[in-house]
């Protein structure tokens, strides 16, 4: 199609009912059978009566063909096989936590962490530390090293927890 193409022409668009102009057309009924070569009017009334639409399927067929069918429920079928067919973008989404964070805020992040795992996202964990608390790296790992263990059932350690001067990280996937 070129730039210059009918604006009722779009690539993804069929003509249906009023819009098809040509006549006459090949018509497939509803349940697939053949109805033959009929004039425009003829099958548009034909579609009416049986409560459908007359779309057309085969524009650059001669003459062109159209089928009786249920627009609406057709275009839906099609929304939802492309749908099917859409691949997920793996995402890293990051939980952050303190050494002094509560156990039942840490349970919150856990189970938040369980979610994107669950959509097939990684979850990048870091403990973060403010101040004095670089003085006690180790109550972060034990928070990490918690949090990895809570979470071994649906993911896996990608990246070990590693410590970036003032934030120790790590990497899950899920299994």
């Amino acid at each position: 199609m070129g730039r210059w193409s009918s604006p009722d022409k779009e690539p993804d668009k069929q003509r249906i009912n009023e819009k098809i102009r040509i006549s006459p057309v090949r018509v497939i009924g509803a349940d697939g059978a053949q109805l033959g070569v009929l004039p425009t009017e003829e099958a548009l009334q034909t579609a009416r009566q049986e409560g459908l639409d007359l779309v057309e399927v085969a524009s650059d067929a001669k003459p062109p063909v159209c089928r009786i069918m249920d627009y609406g429920k057709f275009k839906y079928q099609q929304k939802k096989r492309q749908h099917r067919t859409h691949t997920h973008q793996t995402k890293v989404k990051e939980i952050r936590v303190r050494p002094k964070t509560g156990v039942h805020d840490i349970n919150v992040k856990i189970n938040r962490a369980r979610d994107f795992l669950g959509h097939k996202d990684k979850v990048l964990l870091t403990v973060m530390f403010r101040g004095r608390e670089m003085a006690h790296v180790e109550e972060g790992r034990r928070v990490i090293n918690e949090i990895i263990e809570q979470l071994e059932d649906v993911a896996k350690v990608e990246a070990p927890p590693t410590q970036h001067g003032r934030r120790i990280s790590c990497t899950l996937s899920p299994k």
